[in-house]
């Protein structure tokens, strides 16, 4: 089941007495777990009626037993569990036994006055154990995975509609080119940005140059995005601006190299009539970054992306040799890559 049905359930007061939350996306699955506790018990209820665990440290049987014991003042609880490999086909470090036995016992006849919520940190759960058949029978298995191109955008929106903000032309775009996709990072700079507009402003372009905060790593994806583009002021701009930072020119050079990479194989794998969506898990990044990856392929064949990268390779060797002044070299491949 995915989340939003899960929650659409919980919603509706149909919570399921065990849930296990796993993919990557570990913004959605701690707004889903603050959701469930949020809708069975009160915050003056949430002393006595959460409790947590890490199953790395503690015993499966001392959550269970937490799980039967009848609570203390409130009709409902919930307990956490973390670090559950027993899902998973994943080797546990821990010498902390598990009875997964009783586990699948309880789910025959669990209590209600509990919700169990068990935390996977695994992209996939092992549908070979008889414990994950049973689960997903019962529609507790909840999985959290990347957002597609088309589902950030519209969780972005709805997040700003929720901040009574809008964005200007072209400025959701950028602002989701300058965070990387990432929801925890969205999240908290589209709050600073709301508390700065104020109630029903509107987000611009260039307050997102001005406020939100970039990463090496995505300046060098917005750099990438302007030579694609043709822009080749506005990205020596942007490289000199990493360079005044003290970051490492051959740094900067890996991370073109990556993009470039990434250019090449969604550009391949479209070719063979992959979706986005699959294209981001045969290669694993963001599917929001392959979208991105697709418009900038448009630019280029399949030779010549394999030129760049091999002038990528080049300049790396002449670099590290000290053949090549590391700025100079840099800027001379930028202004070369269009050519």
């Amino acid at each position: 089941m995915d989340y939003k049905n899960a929650l659409n359930g919980i919603d509706q007061g149909k919570s399921l007495p065990i849930y296990v939350c796993y993919g990557t996306e570990k913004y959605l699955q701690n707004e889903f777990i603050h959701r469930v506790i949020d809708k069975l018990i009160t915050p003056e209820q949430k002393p006595f009626a959460v409790s947590r665990f890490d199953l790395a440290e503690t015993s499966l049987d001392m959550v269970l037993d937490d799980a039967q014991t009848l609570p203390f003042l409130v009709e409902k609880k919930v307990v956490i569990a973390k670090n559950a490999l027993f899902f998973t086909g994943a080797k546990e470090s821990t010498k902390v036994e598990h009875r997964v036995d009783r586990l699948l016992d309880y789910m025959k006849s669990p209590v209600d006055f509990a919700v169990i919520i068990f935390i996977v940190d695994a992209e996939k759960l092992d549908e070979r154990k008889k414990l994950v058949k049973v689960l997903k029978e019962s529609n507790g298995a909840v999985p959290f995975l990347p957002l597609s191109a088309e589902e950030l955008t519209r969780w972005v929106i709805r997040s700003a509609e929720k901040r009574g903000v809008t964005f200007a032309d072209g400025a959701l775009e950028q602002f989701i080119l300058y965070t990387g996709a990432q929801l925890q990072l969205l999240s908290a700079e589209l709050e600073k940005l709301a508390l700065y507009v104020g109630n029903k402003g509107i987000i611009t372009i260039e307050l997102i140059g001005q406020l939100v905060v970039r990463s090496t790593e995505q300046n060098v994806f917005i750099l990438m995005d302007e030579i694609v583009r043709l822009r080749l002021d506005q990205a020596l701009t942007i490289l000199h601006e990493l360079l005044k930072q003290r970051e490492e020119p051959i740094k900067i050079l890996l991370l073109m190299a990556r993009q470039f990479r990434i250019i090449l194989q969604v550009k391949e794998l479209e070719r063979q009539g992959y979706s986005q969506q699959q294209i981001a898990g045969q290669i694993g990044v963001h599917p929001y970054a392959v979208k991105l990856a697709v418009e900038q392929g448009r630019n280029y064949t399949l030779s010549k992306l394999s030129d760049i990268i091999s002038r990528l390779a080049e300049l790396d060797y002449r670099m590290k040799s000290g053949k090549v002044d590391k700025t100079l070299g840099l800027e001379l491949l930028i202004l070369e890559i269009p050519s």
